[in-house]
């Protein structure tokens, strides 16, 4: 019978096996400290540097959800007013022959001609057609989805799948937060509304929940919950707070990856900043009566919209990064008595908007401000019911304006009726690309390791996005 004995490591392999064991754990100890400082930094809402100088500090999105109806406020169509009552085949444009059924439907609505550059916009919307010189009108933009909620994500994350982050959350992603007493991304909205797409349309997707908007009302209370409505007794809410703060030490030493406690921490700790600072940040009452009149408060008609976009001005002015304003409660969603419902849309809508970049402009905040007022599509230049038009992603319009873009410029044409989008298009990747470059942002290197991808904000590997370069002054 053999003699089978254990092997016995020599010394040096003892060594090099004790050396490789004891470096194994240096090393974990190193990438934690890396890891530890990665999170810290992600979950962080400091400010950051840009890829190169920005001409953009902030971004106001006043978005018009429904669907503006492009020829009845932008695009003017001579053709179409011609050719009323006709049904035309074979329309020109997006995803090859459009068979219509419908007739061709005019504007009810003249044009004229605004500002130096003589850029023509519709008498339903005077106010904006007075700030032309300022504006630049955007043609040729077309979408992927004919629905409201996926070209509402569309317009709002560049997916028409719900789930992926906001631009808003991108930004602050990105950038950061110049003021650490207010959310650095906050959504405006009618009460009673939040329309399609609903909060998904400024949800943080898979990044940090740190980043997902915060609503601030711009009637009654403007953040709910923030103080306490009880009477507070000296030293308990102290204890209680000492308390909840090594609680939350230890969760974080427990979970150092867990976003959504991040997120909870700061906004707990943010909402201690603004019990002492918001009430005055976000009080409207301390603008002038001729601060008000501006943006229509003192009409019952535009007073509501004006408020948020006043209040808009007033977050901006104070370094929050991105605010995503909504449409009124009814919204663009024209698909029958469009001449009836438009009218007093517009009305609305349009002093207050024409107020917000007339007021940046007289405060300085404009070079360094972008406001983008866009709906997730257009619509048809056809008829629908007879008097209504139905959702067009093909060709649309868009208002931009402050940030580092031209104004008093037209970008691009739809065809003949305004159907689709034929040059210089723009589609909606090239926005956000674009938004992000006049932020000092390079949209493909702004990314973020998602199961095991990186992601970026332009979804580089299912969209070709380009920085529209003649957008730019």
């Amino acid at each position: 019978m053999n003699d089978v004995r254990p092997s016995i490591a020599s010394r040096r392999q003892f060594l090099e096996q004790s050396a490789l064991g004891f470096g194994s754990l240096a090393l974990g100890s190193l990438l934690a400290d890396e890891a530890d400082a990665s999170v810290r930094s992600v979950h962080s809402m400091e400010p950051r540097a840009n890829h190169f100088a920005p001409r953009a500090k902030s971004v106001i999105m006043l978005f018009q959800n429904g669907g503006p109806s492009q020829m009845d406020l932008f695009d003017p169509k001579p053709e179409l007013q011609k050719r009323h009552g006709q049904v035309v085949k074979n329309i020109r444009g997006g995803n090859g022959n459009n068979e219509q059924t419908e007739p061709l439907m005019a504007s009810a609505f003249p044009f004229r001609r605004c500002g130096n550059a003589g850029v023509e916009y519709s008498s339903l919307v005077p106010h904006l057609g007075s700030m032309a010189d300022d504006l630049c009108v955007v043609r040729s933009m077309f979408s992927v989805d004919p629905n409201h909620p996926g070209a509402t994500f569309m317009m709002c994350s560049c997916s028409n799948r719900p789930g992926r982050p906001s631009l808003g959350a991108w930004v602050v992603y990105a950038l950061g937060s110049e003021n650490r007493n207010l959310p650095g991304y906050v959504v405006l909205r009618d009460p009673a509304a939040f329309h399609s797409g609903g909060p998904m349309q400024v949800h943080n997707g898979w990044l940090p929940a740190l980043y997902r908007a915060t609503e601030i009302r711009a009637e009654g209370t403007p953040v709910l919950n923030l103080k306490s409505g009880r009477p507070r007794v000296t030293g308990i809410p102290e204890e209680n707070l000492r308390l909840i703060s090594e609680l939350n030490a230890s969760q974080r030493l427990r979970y150092p990856t867990e976003s959504v406690l991040d997120a909870r921490i700061a906004n707990y700790e943010l909402a201690a900043r603004m019990q002492l600072r918001a009430s005055e940040d976000l009080d409207i009452a301390q603008e002038s009566a001729e601060t008000h009149k501006l943006y229509g408060l003192d009409n019952p008609v535009t007073a509501a919209y004006g408020r948020r976009l006043l209040l808009a001005r007033r977050l901006v002015e104070r370094g929050v990064r991105f605010v995503h304003v909504l449409a009124p409660r009814n919204g663009w969603d024209h698909h029958d008595y469009l001449n009836d419902k438009i009218v007093p849309l517009c009305e609305e809508v349009d002093q207050p908007s024409a107020a917000l970049i007339f007021d940046l402009k007289r405060r300085g905040l404009l070079d360094d401000t972008l406001v983008v007022w866009t709906g997730e599509f257009g619509r048809l230049p056809t008829s629908q019911r007879g008097h209504g038009r139905n959702h067009n992603p093909h060709g649309f319009s868009l208002l931009m304006a402050g940030g580092g873009v031209k104004g008093g410029y037209v970008h691009g044409a739809t065809d003949e009726f305004g159907y689709a989008a034929l040059e210089q298009r723009v589609s909606v990747p090239d926005l956000f690309a674009t938004i992000m470059h006049q932020l000092g942002l390079d949209h493909a290197r702004v990314s973020y390791k998602h199961h095991g991808a990186e992601e970026n904000i332009t979804d580089t590997r299912v969209n070709h996005a380009r920085v529209v370069q003649e957008l730019l002054a």
